[in-house]
């Protein structure tokens, strides 16, 4: 029987802590957790549609509380002058295997088609929320930027920075291109605050809340996760040992 995350995340909350640096400290929680990454992903897919949609639900299913987790605030300089003028300067670069880097204003990614999804978000410390999010789909804005057939990964690099360098994550093409994967700008019907990632910040909804970048300002098209931090994808997984791959 495969038991998925999303159970295991629930049946073992007593053993998770109040953030994801204190999850990862508790070697029982990684081995329940993080244990036989490439099985999982190779029984999941195996047995389900790739494109396969996370459930949804109905507003009046929303959650009256959805706590932010993570970085609340980035900090720095730059990010608070970006606040200060209403994210008017910030734009999304988008580079790496494609045929036309582009770097976006959030009006350029507020005109393109946007997909509103309500979804639940399942975080590895053991609490969940139902929420809404609206924005352009990651597929769309990649196939602007014309994505080659050699890219195999796609890497977001974040605004706030962990030990100095700029918190970075990243999955393989075949999530990117999934129909519920959107860059968000709004989550239920109001743009993004600060603590929830303004302004822009990924939804993956088939992965556990970790991957879910939030302040995306880069995302870069890649055929091999060697080079991007210590080579594991992501500053959790290169970290604190968090498995790569977080499906649910």
């Amino acid at each position: 029987m495969i038991v998925a995350r999303r159970n295991l995340i629930v049946g073992g909350a007593g053993l998770l802590l109040a953030g994801c640096d204190k999850v990862a400290a508790i070697p029982q929680a990684r081995r329940i957790l993080f244990s036989g990454e490439d099985m999982h992903r190779g029984l999941q897919r195996a047995l389900m549609d790739r494109a396969a949609l996370a459930p949804e639900f109905t507003r009046e299913q929303m959650s009256p509380v959805f706590r932010a987790n993570g970085t609340r605030d980035p900090g720095t300089p730059g990010y608070a002058a970006m606040v200060a003028n209403g994210f008017a300067d910030y734009r999304l670069r988008i580079g790496g295997l494609v045929d036309r880097p582009l770097s976006l204003s959030l009006d350029q990614l507020a005109s393109m088609p946007a997909r509103s999804q309500i979804t639940r978000h399942d975080c590895v410390e053991g609490w969940s929320a139902i929420g809404q999010w609206q924005g352009p789909m990651l597929g769309t804005v990649l196939k602007a930027a014309g994505m080659r057939g050699s890219a195999r990964y796609v890497v977001f690099t974040c605004a706030d920075l962990y030990n100095g360098q700029p918190y970075y994550e990243s999955i393989d093409t075949i999530d990117a291109f999934h129909p519920q994967t959107i860059l968000a700008l709004k989550m239920n019907g109001a743009r993004l605050t600060v603590p929830h990632g303004a302004p822009v910040r990924l939804r993956v909804e088939r992965q556990l809340g970790y991957k879910h970048a939030k302040y995306v300002t880069g995302i870069d098209a890649v055929a091999s996760l060697d080079g991007i931090g210590k080579g594991k994808g992501g500053y959790w997984e290169d970290n604190v040992d968090y498995d790569w791959y977080a499906g649910i």
